[in-house]
């Protein structure tokens, strides 16, 4: 049974990875064994300085979902290549690292950094990021995703992939930006922006005002998106949003993504990633399906 997958010309065992933010740095918290039957392994956003995030109160949980307003918290690119980098490489897995610049020249000044270093499969550029001049996330502007994405292809020694938000009118015209910049694979959904309200004190529940929804609730909403842009873009998709379990996951693959990344459901289940990794194979194995190949993309109209 064949359950690897391509993308960028690399081979992953399996189709399964973690969503940038909630899988930490694979601290020991979690069981290594288990971390290296993962086909990737995403740590979190890496900026060019250290950054403290947002102020508390940082996560509301919502029905079937949370809110989240970390702030990309992380201890600046060359804290990770000394401290963290070191330990990911020895997992074994293929590392696909998050990166986010404030700036186009933050962007390039990361990636000359990780071009030094060997242990990368792949960088991940979250465009979620402001543009300063428009004050519009970078992933909301098509032109400034294909000028990102189109200057970081020529700097990086390693595939590029864009990470895409989903508060656009059309995320497929954001994913097209994309790969005609030259993006080797777009990542999608990111979180949704979100508020809760404390009726009593009638203040938002979330330090920073407002923060990115995330969980079940979203994931109708995420697997549409995944399939009309898996429809629209030749590169490969990785899907996200809401991934709970096998099932959740095999509607990513068969509405075209690639490859699917575990989320929220980690900061419930820490062996969540394997789960949906285990069902995907008995699932398989249950209705004969001998190659993944057959699965991804195979949704009848």
């Amino acid at each position: 049974m064949n359950i690897s997958v391509k993308i960028a010309g690399i081979t992953f065992k399996n189709p399964v990875t973690v969503a940038s933010g909630t899988f930490g740095h694979a601290e020991r918290y979690y069981n290594l064994e288990e971390v290296k039957r993962l086909g990737a392994i995403v740590p979190k956003t890496v900026t060019l300085q250290a950054q403290v995030g947002n102020p508390p109160v940082r996560i509301f949980e919502t029905p079937s979902g949370m809110i989240n307003a970390i702030g990309i918290e992380n201890p600046g690119i060359d804290v990770f290549l000394e401290k963290k980098l070191p330990a990911l490489r020895k997992i074994g897995v293929p590392l696909i690292v998050s990166i986010l610049g404030h700036d186009d020249e933050q962007f390039a000044a990361i990636i000359e950094k990780l071009n030094a270093q060997t242990g990368i499969a792949a960088v991940e550029l979250n465009l979620s990021c402001p543009n300063l001049r428009q004050k519009i996330l970078v992933a909301q502007d098509p032109a400034a995703t294909m000028r990102l994405v189109g200057k970081i292809k020529k700097l990086s020694k390693f595939p590029v992939i864009a990470k895409l938000s989903p508060n656009v009118t059309d995320i497929a015209v954001i994913a097209q930006a994309a790969e005609e910049g030259g993006a080797d694979a777009v990542s999608l959904i990111n979180t949704f922006t979100a508020m809760a309200i404390d009726i009593k004190s009638r203040r938002s529940r979330i330090g920073n005002f407002t923060g990115g929804l995330s969980g079940p609730a979203i994931r109708p909403i995420a697997v549409y998106m995944v399939q009309r842009v898996a429809s629209l873009v030749k590169i490969p998709v990785i899907g996200m949003g809401g991934i709970m379990t096998a099932s959740d996951a095999l509607e990513f693959l068969v509405a075209g993504a690639t490859m699917v990344a575990v989320g929220t459901a980690n900061f419930v289940n820490p062996r969540a990633p394997v789960d949906v990794l285990e069902g995907i194979e008995s699932f398989m194995k249950e209705n004969k399906i001998s190659d993944i190949r057959e699965i991804i993309g195979s949704l009848k109209k």
